[in-house]
């Protein structure tokens, strides 16, 4: 027995071509545009990532040099070039400890966009003789 189901949406239109594969009509565009997608995703963590190796390596020479100045009795101007060396919106912590003293800057690098990844340096210097604290 033949059954013919009538489907109004699957009518033969005169002159139409029947195109080989033609339900897969607009899947490389598709898979084009994941694929951008996915690049620009792996291009922006990258470059996240060189901004939080840059952030770190300004953190290192601005804990450095702010260490150096409050060892040589300079905390003024060492809180001024921490904060003119590192990175924009670090945390700068200055500690005196007998002679020693610590300088600690941390950051949030490329403005959080990488949550959670914060980085730092601390750097430690000997007070100077006749420097307030020096043994």
């Amino acid at each position: 027995m033949h059954c013919a189901v009538d489907i109004p949406w699957a009518v033969d239109l005169p002159g139409a071509v029947d195109i080989p594969g033609g339900g897969e009509r607009g899947s490389a565009t598709v898979e084009a545009a994941l694929a951008v997608c996915g690049v620009v995703v792996v291009l922006a963590m990258a470059l996240a990532g060189s901004a939080a190796v840059l952030a770190q390596l300004r953190c290192t020479d601005a804990a450095r040099e702010a260490a150096r100045l409050v060892a040589r009795g300079e905390p003024e101007r060492a809180e001024e070039a921490a904060r003119r060396i590192g990175p924009a919106g670090a945390r700068i912590a200055v500690t005196v400890n007998a002679d020693e003293v610590i300088v600690a800057v941390r950051v949030q690098p490329g403005g959080g966009i990488l949550p959670g990844l914060s980085v730092g340096a601390e750097a430690m210097a000997v007070l100077e003789p006749g420097v307030a604290g020096a043994g």
